[in-house]
Formats: C-alpha cells, structure tokens, sequence
C-alpha cells in the first residue's frame, strides 16, 4: 500500500501537464523595508527554522546512531538551512533566488521520508535509501530551475505528507506520541492556507503581518512540534528509531 501510494502519487503527478512557476508568486502582500532590511517581516520570520533546526540536529546528535537517527538529523538539517535560503531568498525575490530556499526544504522533506519509513518498514530502508532520497530532492529542485516544471518538486513536498497518515493507519508505532506527527502535519496545512491568503491576512490584520509571514511561523511550529515528538517521547514495542530513551542513554 505504501509503495501505491507513493509511486501512485508520482504517476499522477507526472501525468498533469507541465506546471510552470508563476512570477506572480514573487509578489508579496508585505514589503515594508524596516532597519535596512527589505521585505523585513518575510525575511525575519525565518528566524524560527534556524532556531529549531539548531536545537533539533543538537538533539539528533545526542541520540543512539543509526540510519533512522541519520535521517531525523537530515531533517533539521534542512529545516536550519531553510532559515537561511528562505531568508535570502525574500530578500530579493526571484526565480534565481527561489532556488536556495527550495534546496533546503527538498533535504528537510526526503529526512523526514525516510525517517518514517525507516521507523515502520525498518532501519535498512533507511539506511539505503537516505542519500539517494537526498539525492533526488535536490534534483527536482534542479530540474525545475532548468525545465520550469515544477511537478517532480511539488511531489517532493507531497509526498512525507501522505506518508504520515499513512504510516500511522498502517503500522504500531514503536514510540508514544506518535499522534504529535498529525498536529505537525495540522500546522503544515495552515502554513499552505496562509500562503494561498497572503494579501487577505495582510489587509484584515491592518498591515500588522502577511499570510506569507505566518506562514513561515505556522510551518516552523509544525518543526518544532516534530523535536517535541522526538523529545517526549519513549519506546513502547521493539525499538526501530530515534527516542528520548536513546538520547538519555547516550549523553
């Protein structure tokens, strides 16, 4: 069910028209230049991603080695990239510069991938299968800066979240707090709402903040809530990944 599913996303995607990136995506609700910094709040408000992609690679390493640690550390790896690239990329937003912030964000998506997968299916899918994931969502990225179609990286971004209500239907969970991945998945999905209402959010909060803004602070609680997981939680069957209990033994 899960390889349908997965390869069954693909196809589907693969089997829409090309879809180009719309320049009208560059111009956002908020552009107010505060302390020297252009598009301030949008360029700012990637602060949290850096923050907790820190705190949650810093707990990653702590934790008892192995492909699914491998894979959560990927993860917030790219969440504290995604700080960086989106940053810049809002700075001055262009076709070119998008290419940093979607970089970051393919690595943190193929992390978590594969984090679930080697959580449920076994570690050495993971561990097989880390780099070339990787691999892959950075090409889409590629492909997409070369092509102008963006189908292979939307999947990119679909994928993970498919997998989470997945997994969780069709596997016991070796940990507790596994629901805490549906609010994170929860958080994401407003993040895309905020998106789609940038000018809306801007003009009904009097300026005060753009959907775009939110945004970036919905889907890095959504991040946040990801480590609190991983923190909380404890090993409640055969242990298959990362847990709090592997951190503690290992520190």
């Amino acid at each position: 069910m899960l390889v349908i599913l997965i390869v069954g996303s693909l196809f589907g995607i693969l089997s829409l028209d090309p879809i180009p990136q719309d320049i009208r995506y560059h111009s956002f609700a908020d552009t107010r230049t505060f302390l020297g910094i252009p598009n301030c709040f949008d360029v700012v408000s990637n602060l949290p991603f850096l923050l907790i992609g820190v705190l949650g690679w810093r707990f990653c390493l702590r934790a008892q080695p192995g492909a699914v640690r491998s894979a959560w550390t990927v993860l917030f790896a790219g969440v504290g990239v995604v700080g960086i690239g989106s940053a810049y990329y809002h700075w001055h937003p262009t076709n070119e510069s998008l290419v940093w912030d979607r970089l970051p964000m393919t690595i943190g998506f193929m992390g978590l991938f594969i984090a679930l997968l080697g959580e449920s299916v076994g570690k050495r899918l993971a561990a097989f299968s880390l780099i070339p994931a990787v691999g892959l969502g950075l090409a889409t990225v590629l492909y997409w800066h070369w092509t102008d179609d963006l189908r292979p990286y939307i999947w990119v971004q679909l994928v993970p979240m498919l997998t989470i209500p997945a997994v969780m239907m069709l596997f016991r969970s070796a940990y507790s707090h596994q629901w805490l991945l549906l609010v994170a998945l929860g958080w994401y999905l407003l993040a895309k709402l905020s998106e789609l209402y940038d000018l809306a959010i801007f003009h009904n909060t009097q300026g005060f903040i753009s959907g775009h803004s939110v945004k970036h602070l919905l889907a890095a609680a959504g991040c946040y809530t990801m480590l609190l997981m991983l923190q909380k939680r404890k090993a409640v069957g055969v242990v298959a990944g990362l847990s709090n209990h592997d951190a503690e033994q290992s520190a």
